[in-house]
């Protein structure tokens, strides 16, 4: 991924966190049950802090590219869509099926944050060396 489109999976997911919790709060939440609206917003916070990380990797990779932010930033895509997208699902739909794939996006989430300490701890080795 590489920022450009880290940038525009941000831009992308900000509107749709933006739009979906207006929608939930002022037109779903006279429909949905607490069950369905919790599910709503717990992909609503993990897609919200998942953005912001995939944000600040972009930011750092217009200055210098990095394999691991890369593949951070694409798990973290992964898990938001896997992750939040079936939360979304489960709770529009009440599809049983969906809570098979929400753990799915939280593994690529774990993945996503492990990939970027790795990535973190390189940079300062790196920034060592040139010392």
């Amino acid at each position: 991924m590489s920022s450009r489109s880290m940038m525009i999976f941000v831009a992308i997911s900000g509107f749709i966190f933006v739009a979906l919790g207006a929608f939930g709060a002022h037109v779903l939440s006279r429909t949905l049950g607490e069950k369905e609206m919790e599910w709503l917003y717990t992909g609503l916070n993990y897609q919200g802090v998942h953005t912001l990380a995939i944000l600040g990797m972009a930011s750092v990779m217009q200055r210098r590219a990095c394999i691991w932010f890369y593949w951070s930033s694409a798990l973290m895509a992964l898990g938001t869509v896997l992750f939040s997208g079936s939360l979304y699902s489960l709770a529009l739909s009440n599809l049983k099926l969906w809570v098979y794939v929400t753990p799915i996006g939280g593994v690529c989430f774990l993945i996503g944050w492990a990939l970027m300490l790795v990535g973190a701890l390189r940079m300062r080795k790196r920034a060592e060396r040139h010392e």
